[in-house]
């Protein structure tokens, strides 16, 4: 079979609506027809575990390859690349929901100071959201754009629709040379067999609530870390921030977002835009963070929306409340959104003198 250029990747609404569904569907029913193009779907990806045969297989692609979902692409990306799954960004002709081109940043030009993503390979990865057009026919147009601007030839991989593979696909995924007849965990090196998914054994995913890290404005100043009092956060061999139980994370609370003073915690089903992950709001163009971040009309910032959120939990969890005595970031409260300054590096300053 000859070698297909592109892997398109549909991570499936968390519900069973019928028009998302139909969407998906025929997405996937117009692809499947393209010889250039290899299609698969899998659960939502915000909800897959890291051992998930769905993740699994996302780990194991080893070309250029386009993930739709239903949320916006930053928000799909970190996600991704939190699980592993890293590329270049590629840049897509679409517009997320809500966004306008003037608002869309240029990838060449953004100044970001982040400390950026680790092991990012040369394949590019382009994540497309799925709630921004009703027509189908804009999604493949676009995919078949891209598909046509790719000259890396890659190794033919699974086409899993639904969950449920067909028996020659599954032969040639495990005896093809990227798994070596295993079910890979990342991006390069096999794993010990791992049984793929059929209609009957494959495993169910829930809905989940968690932060999710973007590393190209993340500056590692590990407010959040010290703000978040349910052990969510924790820090990597290289000292790195990272997400590290993320089932600690309270459903529906968004207060470590709110206290990051780069805006780099996306919580990718929060109603907020600015806090779900919306490319241009969190850049901070023509927005102003400090109401949307602050989530009401009442006229608190946001370190007081955030405050007062995690209070909320600490009594729900049978803790006591701590206000404003815990974990409070070192700048002041009304420039929680201000980029840091010099004030803000003198006081980390003193306080590694630890005097």
């Amino acid at each position: 079979m000859a070698a297909k250029k592109l892997t398109v990747v549909i991570s499936q609404h968390q519900g069973k609506h019928p028009v998302k569904r139909n969407m998906e569907e025929e997405i996937a029913a117009a692809l499947i027809m393209d010889s250039d193009i290899d299609v698969s779907l899998v659960p939502h990806v915000y909800d897959m575990s890291a051992d998930h045969t769905g993740m699994l297989f996302l780990r194991g692609i080893p070309g250029p390859v386009v993930v739709l979902s239903w949320m916006y692409p930053r928000a799909c990306r970190w996600i991704l690349d939190r699980q592993g799954v890293r590329g270049q960004e590629g840049m897509t002709l679409l517009k997320a929901e809500g966004e306008d081109e003037d608002d869309l940043p240029d990838a060449e030009d953004e100044d970001r100071n982040g400390i950026g993503s680790l092991d990012v390979p040369k394949r590019k990865l382009w994540c497309l959201d799925l709630r921004a057009y009703d027509d189908p026919e804009v999604y493949l147009e676009e995919i078949r754009r891209i598909a046509k601007d790719c000259t890396m030839q890659t190794v033919d991989l699974l086409g899993w629709i639904g969950g449920q593979p067909k028996a020659d696909q599954m032969q040639r995924y495990l005896a093809s040379p990227a798994t070596n007849g295993t079910a890979p965990t990342n991006g390069s090196t096999p794993a010990k067999p791992t049984p793929l998914p059929t209609s009957a054994d494959q495993e169910p995913t829930k809905r989940r609530w968690y932060p999710v890290i973007d590393y190209s404005l993340c500056t590692n100043c590990m407010e959040c870390i010290d703000f978040c009092l349910f052990g969510v956060y924790g820090v990597d061999q290289l000292d790195r921030i990272l997400v590290e139980e993320q089932d600690n994370c309270k459903k529906g609370c968004p207060a470590c977002s709110r206290v990051c003073p780069e805006n780099a915690i996306i919580f990718p089903q929060h109603k907020t835009p600015a806090i779900a992950g919306a490319e241009g709001e969190v850049a901070g163009l023509k927005i102003d963070l400090s109401k949307l971040f602050g989530g009401d009309d009442t006229g608190k910032t946001p370190l007081e929306m955030a405050v007062l959120e995690r209070d909320q939990e600490l009594v729900a969890d049978g803790r006591d409340a701590v206000g404003m005595n815990v974990g409070i970031p070192k700048r002041q409260p009304a420039n929680a959104t201000a980029p840091r300054d010099e004030l803000d590096d003198l006081m980390d300053g003193l306080d590694d003198l630890d005097l």
